[in-house]
């Protein structure tokens, strides 16, 4: 199955503007029934944290926008939104449209960035989720989740073959990012697959590296820091084959 990583240069607070870059940027790709688009976390407005202002109802524009792309492509869509739930609280999720245009899935950010103040605007989620994409089970997380294990074990627990984890990730820490990634893949012999954004919002530098790697932690795609869409062909096989051969993932 094929899953394309949309890595842009977040327009700082300015939902109108990103959602029209990344219908742009996927215009020419030739998207075709059945894959998989993945969008960076708060792909829309950035790592912001004026919640008040930027997050958005469940049937706002971005919501609208997210699931129009995958009707009219006929592709699956995860994308990071910035979210007003029912109780008025903000939150950081991962929303996953099927190709009817239907949000299927909702992740809430487990670990808000507590350097980031971000625990201070958004309220965390409590429990992973998974939907199925092309014979794959895959569970959605965000950016500073990919640093607790224990989040990635319990998508495991939940069948989980395939981890996406979205993420405005700082150029700083970039190295941690595919250290991470990687880590992840081998510990639960599972595909890794990371999305970032490029550019600078008002306080950090971001150098995309959108990535993934197969279950024996083997680079498949590793990005540069340019904007673009990266695509990458997965195979549920190998997921099966590497666990039948050397079935450590049972041991975590």
């Amino acid at each position: 199955m094929r899953a394309h990583l949309v890595q842009h240069d977040v327009a700082w607070e300015d939902p109108a503007a990103n959602r029209r870059r990344v219908g742009e940027l996927l215009a020419s790709r030739g998207l075709q029934p059945g894959e998989l688009v993945v969008l960076p976390e708060m792909f829309a407005t950035g790592f912001s944290m004026d919640a008040g202002r930027t997050a958005e109802p469940v049937a706002g524009p971005t919501h609208a926008f997210c699931g129009d792309l995958a009707r009219n492509h006929g592709v699956h869509v995860l994308a990071g939104i910035a979210t007003r739930h029912d109780d008025g609280l903000p939150r950081n999720d991962a929303v996953a449209f099927d190709p009817a245009g239907r949000a299927v899935a909702r992740f809430t950010k487990l670990h808000p960035y507590t350097l980031g103040n971000e625990g201070e605007h958004y309220t965390p989620g409590d429990a992973v989720v998974t939907f199925e994409w092309g014979g794959f089970c895959v569970c959605p997380l965000i950016c500073y989740d990919l640093r607790f294990a224990g989040t990635f074990r319990a998508g495991l627990d939940a069948g989980a073959d395939l981890f996406v984890v979205i993420a405005n990730f700082p150029a700083s820490r970039q190295a941690h990012w595919h250290t991470l990634l990687r880590a992840r893949a081998i510990e639960y012999q599972a595909y890794a697959v990371g999305v970032n954004r490029v550019g600078n919002d008002p306080n950090v530098t971001y150098a995309g590296g959108s990535a993934v790697y197969d279950p024996a932690g083997t680079p498949v795609l590793e990005a540069d820091d340019g904007e673009g869409v990266h695509t990458a062909d997965l195979d549920p096989r190998a997921v099966t084959d590497s666990r039948d051969k050397f079935p450590a993932w049972r041991e975590h």
